[in-house]
């Protein structure tokens, strides 16, 4: 419809080059709000019908979730995890823990004494031709043995007492925060597979049926706001000079006797349609330039589509 009305328009222009007509021809349009299709899925509901008048906030199309809600469930499940291993690193080691290596270290003390005793009583038999060589050079391998041991406990129980590393602490609120994004992302996936309208106004259109599985990205729900309608029209090129954004301007819609103030939005800067590689003064006065004007309260209950003249200075 728009296409035949502009090649109308400039049918008309061509054959009044002598007389360029002092008006803008057009239609008053609406915001049109296009709502696409975030995930492969199938339409499990669609509470509302075409041609019905929503509200911001109502649910418009509804997708199965049953997919999404597992992949929330595992998100959740590594958030706790993430939660649990940095309390574990914070908290610092169990009372247990700390008492056992304790005792350890009290073990190998002792195991290190005896060792130290059974070698200096092998060294005496030995000076006395009562035990071999052989016999000493064990009870001195189980001495460092036992010394060695000693040494790795008293490291270990140092280690529970000083706590975790303060990198290790950071790395663990770090993977925390990555499950908590993590989490985060796959709710708003969740939520994005129930359709509600960020607009109020018109259902326009509702391109699928219950049951289909819709492709990523394509439109499944196209609203008409409900703010008042605005002239789109085309302005030809001789009176763009005169014309600035902001300034006020007389729109004639049919059907009202009296003419509507509307305050220019929008000028292209190209031309609506392919101009000619050289454009003399005849071919510049073909061209036409797309142009939306802005109309008050008392345009809220004007049909959209209808046909709309613009006065030009």
């Amino acid at each position: 419809m728009k296409q035949i009305l502009l090649i109308t328009m400039l049918a008309l222009l061509t054959a009044c080059q002598g007389d360029m007509p002092n008006q803008a021809l057009g239609t008053l349009e609406r915001d049109r709000v296009l709502l696409r299709a975030t995930a492969s899925e199938i339409i499990t509901s669609l509470p509302q019908t075409e041609g019905s008048l929503v509200q911001k906030g109502e649910l418009l199309v509804q997708f199965d979730t049953r997919k999404q809600e597992a992949r929330v469930a595992i998100a959740k499940a590594e958030v706790n995890k993430a939660q649990a291993y940095l309390l574990r690193l914070t908290n610092g080691e169990r009372p247990e823990d700390i008492a056992t290596a304790q005792a350890n270290v009290a073990r190998t003390k002792a195991a290190l004494l005896e060792a130290d005793q059974n070698l200096k009583r092998t060294s005496s038999l030995l000076k006395q031709n009562l035990a071999s060589q052989a016999t000493q050079d064990r009870a001195k391998a189980g001495r460092d043995q036992a010394r060695a041991e000693l040494t790795a406990a008293q490291e270990n129980l140092s280690k529970l007492i000083a706590g975790v590393r303060e990198e290790d602490i950071n790395q663990g609120r770090a993977a925390l925060d990555a499950e908590v994004a993590s989490l985060s992302l796959e709710q708003q996936t969740l939520n994005d597979l129930s359709v509600i309208a960020t607009r109020s106004g018109r259902l326009d259109s509702l391109p699928f049926n219950l049951g289909e599985r819709v492709p990523p990205n394509a439109v499944i729900v196209a609203i008409q706001a409900d703010n008042a309608p605005y002239a789109r029209v085309y302005i030809p090129e001789p009176y763009m000079a005169k014309l600035t954004i902001g300034q006020k301007l007389n729109v004639r819609v049919d059907g009202l006797d009296k003419a509507l103030i509307g305050t220019l939005r929008r000028l292209s800067k190209e031309p609506a349609f392919t101009p000619y590689y050289a454009l003399n003064q005849e071919d510049r006065a073909r061209l036409v330039y797309l142009a939306e004007i802005d109309l008050g309260p008392e345009a809220d209950n004007l049909p959209t589509g209808i046909p709309s003249q613009v006065d030009l200075p």
